[in-house]
């Protein structure tokens, strides 16, 4: 019974804990998936990048409409995407290497946005975009979230097959006249698109948060992709799982929690890890024998 009350109850007896934690299973199935990718392209901080170049898209819909899902959504999608090709055409056209031109999108964008919405805004108003609640969750988020967890692992499987071969030898994807430039521009669309739904309930510093560090933990214990997948979909769902107990419990503020619990994950794979991880390197290695 101990256990019930304390893993189950919250989200039996309470309908904004069920919302919160199916939101959060959506998160984890559309985001996680291309956490991996991310990390596999060495594209996190690039990642980083793009969760705030939502931001001014939202303020600006936050001016007009104040908080409304719809316009707050579209406006996040649009300069999300808008920001994206402007880095692109920056990388292609000049020396300025990907991560350096999004790096600078990102803070033009966090000062943006954080500077539209003091105009008109407080702070609450801040620390609602910024942070989010994913305990606020009501039905229609619940059905955009999942429309776009649905429509993310649709396109993602269509493009699977080049990212993967786009990961480890683009050369050969040239060369084949493979289509890994369109396949890369879905992706970062299908990151922003992830970014826009996750905003609503982490807040645009915490969206990234579910999408890359259990991808970075699952790397630890798997060089399988596929199952690299099926490891941070898992991590980031109980991380959400447990962060939602500890914020119910001990009245925390949920995204924080989330992505804390998250972290801890990855400080455990770290450490413990079957792939290069701190116990691999200090254990001693296999050898073959003839």
């Amino acid at each position: 019974m101990i256990v019930y009350d304390y893993a189950f109850a919250p989200f039996v007896d309470y309908g904004f804990m069920r919302r919160a934690l199916v939101a959060c299973l959506a998160l984890a199935m559309g985001g996680a998936p291309l956490g991996v990718f991310l990390v596999l392209r060495r594209m996190a901080l690039v990642g980083d990048a793009m969760s705030h170049a939502i931001l001014p898209g939202v303020s600006i819909a936050f001016l007009g409409f104040g908080i409304s899902l719809l316009p707050m959504t579209l406006g996040g999608l649009i300069a999300g995407l808008l920001v994206a090709l402007a880095a692109g055409i920056v990388t292609r056209l000049t020396t300025l290497k990907e991560d350096a031109s999004f790096t600078g999108a990102y803070l033009l964008s966090l000062a943006a946005g954080v500077l539209i919405i003091s105009v008109k805004g407080n702070s609450i108003d801040l620390m609602h975009v910024l942070f989010g609640n994913v305990l606020a969750v009501n039905r229609e988020s619940l059905l955009m979230e999942s429309g776009i967890t649905t429509f993310s692992l649709l396109a993602l499987a269509i493009i699977y097959r080049s990212l993967i071969v786009e990961c480890f030898d683009p050369g050969f994807m040239r060369s084949v006249g493979g289509k890994g430039a369109i396949a890369h521009q879905l992706f970062l669309m299908l990151v922003v698109l992830n970014l826009v739904s996750a905003f609503q309930a982490l807040g645009t510093l915490m969206a990234l948060g579910v999408m890359v560090l259990p991808a970075i933990a699952a790397r630890f214990w798997t060089k399988n992709i596929d199952i690299m997948i099926a490891i941070s979909i898992l991590f980031a769902f109980c991380a959400s799982f447990i962060g939602l107990l500890l914020s119910y419990h001990y009245s925390l503020p949920s995204g924080p929690a989330i992505v804390l619990t998250a972290g801890l994950f990855y400080v455990i794979s770290v450490l413990l890890g079957r792939h290069g991880s701190i116990a691999t390197h200090f254990l001693p290695h296999k050898h073959y024998t003839s």
